[in-house]
């Protein structure tokens, strides 16, 4: 690859990511509007869980995928995940996953307080909440740490990262919409974000100081 195409390349990750996250302000001020009601109304009340009508089973399963999503258990991932990491390609790879995941969920958080907008309220929640609903930090954690983990993994481990990406993303949104703490548009936006964050990182580590990934 020359020059040229590595600096195309590095200008088009930094063009996604900032489309991104305009693209998470916007939908934040759609919500905020009241355009996407509608639609999170009937999504909620189709995929809601309801305590002593829905499987108790199925209620417990998606509250351990919210608290692995969540909290204590989530960092816990990510300092194991950025240990792996390292092994893979080096301290400046763990150093990408780590401060992705940190910037990524400080991010959620302002942007929680900026938009303000309520939980959803049509079902009892099944999962304690403290903060503002859009945009959801399991959704962004979920987002950053898993497609950042995919792109920075060896190539013959890439398939089976991509996978778990793709189902941890979905597992940790669809919890958060059936335990009735989550509108659809805050885990849209959350894993936006997220997915924003896990593309600077890779611009990150793809920069020609910091070397090429080590293939395996």
């Amino acid at each position: 690859m020359t020059k040229e195409e590595k600096v195309g390349g590095e200008t088009g990750r930094l063009l996604l990511v900032a489309a991104l996250l305009v693209a998470v302000v916007l939908l934040g001020l759609a919500v905020g509007a009241g355009w996407t009601q509608a639609a999170d109304h009937v999504i909620s009340d189709a995929l809601g869980l309801r305590a002593g009508e829905s499987s108790p089973a199925m209620i417990a399963f998606m509250q351990g995928v919210s608290w692995v999503g969540g909290g204590l258990p989530r960092w816990g991932i990510v300092v194991l995940l950025c240990l792996l990491v390292w092994r893979w390609c080096g301290p400046h790879c763990a150093a990408a996953l780590a401060g992705a995941s940190l910037l990524a969920n400080l991010a959620s958080s302002l942007l929680k307080l900026a938009f303000g907008v309520a939980r959803p309220d049509l079902i009892p929640h099944l999962d304690h909440v403290s903060s503002a609903s859009y945009p959801s930090g399991h959704a962004t954690s979920a987002a950053v740490v898993y497609l950042l983990l995919a792109w920075l993994a060896p190539p013959r481990w890439r398939p089976l990262a991509w996978t778990l990406a793709g189902a941890m993303i979905v597992l940790n949104g669809l919890s958060r919409i059936m335990l009735g703490v989550h509108w659809p548009s805050d885990i849209i936006g959350g894993t936006l974000l997220g997915a924003a964050f896990a593309l600077l990182g890779v611009w990150w580590v793809g920069r020609p100081a910091r070397g090429i990934l080590r293939e395996s």
